[in-house]
């Protein structure tokens, strides 16, 4: 019988069933089964709720980042992630990062942008101009689909509309502008747009078609800064050298990218923690630093008139502590009650702060002694066992490949056997 992904009702089966299938499909071993019909601390039946098709579990490090001081107040960070060094480097930033009270973030209120495209209007910009004179009739139809979050003090709080130029014509494109709360807000903000599309198409007399919330969460920013003492890094060639390489990202995209990519990893880490919507995080810090046309990064690094080191970050960024997986995921709700946060609004500063210190560690490790002596010492224990070094022998096979400064999956073989042998 030829093999096939077409599988009608996959969705409908048990997961036992659907891992019989896969199992045929490639091959499984029963051990490989048995590894992936494991759901660690989620569950099955919570693992099967929370997306389609599910035939298992996959575990990543959940680890604490310490010594963060953000606003004045100590944070034990939570992080997710499979880097080495990630986590240590994190620490050792928010080390130096203590002095004045340590990391300042300031997050602006959860203002989520919800998009109606309208297609097919016969005056496009005299539809603007009826819908900025319906606006009080379309806030108050969106807010009545979410009477809670009014309640709370959220809800659909202006709207803009602009005229844009496709290849297929111009369209009118209307933005809700919805402060969400305590909420990442997708839901809430697809639900409003939604609800006030006949009533767009009415107005404008064109067709409503996409109604969705946009991830370029431009109203939702935050902001963190620090000052790093040059005493407390070596000095003030230390202070040059970082300096020196975050002007390098400011003048070339190919070095930007990678520079954010540091950011992103302290970000993205605590993000996982806490189950955020990473990738929708991921995608509006990228299109916020290409902003302008020109990719750029999202934290500058200058020297004050003292000749200390100062740092600051700008980006947008879209969490919650109420709703979706947050609320789902009971480690999630681990990795909060770890934190202490009560708000998205405290959520993001310390996620804004923990990508800042991040790519200090980051900079710094390259403007000194490279970014893979670090990198490659805390890498050496995975080498190891993806070598097949088991228990004691993980750590002795890393200590010799530290030590001779030859860290590579081929040593870390050649060492097993030496070891073995002996």
């Amino acid at each position: 019988m030829a093999r096939t992904s077409r599988i009608p009702g996959f969705y409908k089966l048990s997961i036992d069933e659907r891992l019989r299938i896969v199992k045929g499909f490639a091959n499984l071993t029963d051990e490989e089964i048995k590894l992936l019909n494991n759901f660690g601390n989620l569950g099955a039946t919570r693992a099967n709720v929370m997306i389609e098709n599910v035939i298992g579990g996959m575990t990543y490090p959940f680890a604490v980042a310490v010594n963060f001081l953000i606003n004045g107040r100590e944070y034990l960070v939570p992080m997710v992630l499979e880097e080495p060094s990630v986590v240590a480097a994190a620490s050792n930033a928010a080390r130096v990062m203590r002095r004045d009270g340590g990391i300042k973030a300031k997050a602006s209120e959860p203002i989520m942008i919800g998009q109606i495209q309208v297609l097919n209007v016969p005056n496009p910009h005299y539809a603007k101009m009826a819908i900025l004179e319906h606006k009080d009739e379309i806030l108050d139809l969106a807010n009545k689909q979410d009477p809670i979050l009014v309640k709370l003090g959220g809800g659909a709080k202006d709207l803009e509309a602009r005229v844009i130029n496709s290849r297929i014509g111009p369209m009118l494109i209307i933005h809700l502008l919805v402060n969400v709360k305590d909420a990442m807000g997708a839901n809430a903000v697809n639900t409003m747009c939604e609800a006030v599309a006949p009533l767009v198409e009415k107005i404008t007399r064109g067709k409503v078609l996409l109604r969705i919330l946009s991830n370029l969460a431009v109203r939702r920013i935050v902001r963190a800064w620090v000052k790093v003492y040059k005493d407390d890094i070596g000095g003030e060639d230390i202070v040059d050298k970082i300096v020196a390489a975050s002007a390098f990202a400011e003048a070339d995209p190919y070095r930007a990218v990678t520079h954010n990519k540091g950011i992103m990893n302290g970000i993205i880490a605590v993000a996982l923690a806490t189950a955020q919507d990473h990738r929708a995080i991921e995608a509006g810090a990228h299109a916020y630093a290409a902003r302008d046309g020109v990719y750029r990064p999202l934290s500058v690094w200058e020297k004050d008139d003292e000749g200390n080191l100062v740092g600051s970050l700008e980006m947008p960024l879209a969490v919650g502590v109420v709703g979706g997986a947050t609320k789902t995921h009971p480690v999630a709700k681990i990795a909060l009650k770890i934190l202490g946060v009560k708000t998205a609004k405290e959520l993001a500063e310390i996620m804004g702060a923990v990508g800042l210190a991040q790519n200090f560690a980051a900079l710094r490790a390259l403007a000194t002694v490279g970014i893979q002596k670090g990198h490659m010492k805390l890498h050496a224990r995975n080498i190891a066992i993806m070598a097949g070094a088991e228990g004691e022998l993980i750590d002795k096979v890393a200590e010799i490949m530290i030590k001779e400064g030859r860290i590579s999956y081929s040593r870390a073989v050649e060492i097993i056997k030496e070891l073995k042998k002996n």
